[in-house]
């Protein structure tokens, strides 16, 4: 474990911080992140809802225990610094105690995006859950980086787009925003729902759509995550062709800072 981690267990309505031996590689199940700077983040209550309702479906039991859980992890959460907490559940782990905080010092905020596709279809076996494909991810954007790339872009058996590994894409066609089919298997992003309603209060139309890469040639094309924000793609490797300037970038982001709010 990182120096710069502190990882706490939930129990009897605290927490108790614990060792790295101590972890005895217990399976993670649902994980959610976002970042805080100097105690203030965008829409942590949506990301303790979206945890919540990934725990409950797969431990109904744990629903009257997540309230204090989550208050809890509020509390904790130092008011200075760039933190990204990761609140976990892990149903290997003695029973009740099965939720834990992993407060780690946030990376440093990226600049723009180059994707590569992922040359073969999604390989995740929980799309839409964060938590068991999380080391999955990570390995895709290894592999990422060994093509030159920052982020893999995973495609479906059809070929359509679904998400990059560790973030969510959108793009525009002219002054319109799209993100990929509701129907297929992506993981439900806060960010994305959040630049989709930016986009509504500025009076542009979204959509979804079944695309595939070489159809986003010429496009804007974005990265989203709660860590990051916006990440303009600047480039594809294996797209065919170039990509479109983040002309409307800089706007949005303006807004998504706003969307900062005190935790506690």
């Amino acid at each position: 474990m990182d120096e710069n981690t502190q990882f706490y267990r939930f129990r009897d309505g605290g927490f108790e911080l614990i060792t790295e031996a101590q972890q005895n590689d217990v399976q993670l199940e649902v994980a959610d992140s976002w970042l805080v700077e100097d105690g203030r983040a965008r829409n942590m209550d949506a990301h303790f809802e979206r945890f919540g309702r990934w725990v409950t479906e797969i431990s109904p039991e744990c629903s009257l225990t997540l309230p204090n859980f989550f208050a809890a992890v509020r509390n904790l959460i130092p008011k200075h610094g760039r933190i990204f907490p990761r609140i976990e559940y892990h149903a290997e782990a003695d029973a009740p105690h099965h939720l834990f905080l992993r407060l780690r010092e946030a990376p440093e905020q990226l600049g723009d995006v180059v994707l590569w596709t992922l040359p073969e279809p999604d390989p995740r076996q929980n799309p839409t859950t964060k938590g068991p494909d999380l080391s999955l991810g990570m390995q895709m954007r290894r592999n990422a980086k060994m093509h030159g790339a920052d982020e893999a872009v995973i495609t479906d058996a059809n070929g359509f787009v679904l998400e990059g590994a560790l973030s969510s894409l959108v793009w525009w066609r002219g002054d319109r925003l799209y993100s990929s089919s509701a129907d297929l298997p992506w993981l439900p992003s806060i960010t994305r729902d959040e630049i989709f309603a930016i986009a509504h209060q500025m009076g542009f139309e979204t959509g979804t759509e079944r695309i595939k890469p070489a159809d986003l040639v010429g496009l804007e094309i974005w990265a989203l995550s709660s860590l990051q924000g916006i990440r303009v793609v600047s480039g594809w490797v294996d797209l065919g062709g170039p990509v479109g300037k983040g002309v409307h970038a800089e706007s949005f982001a303006k807004r998504l800072r706003m969307l900062s709010s005190a935790i506690a």
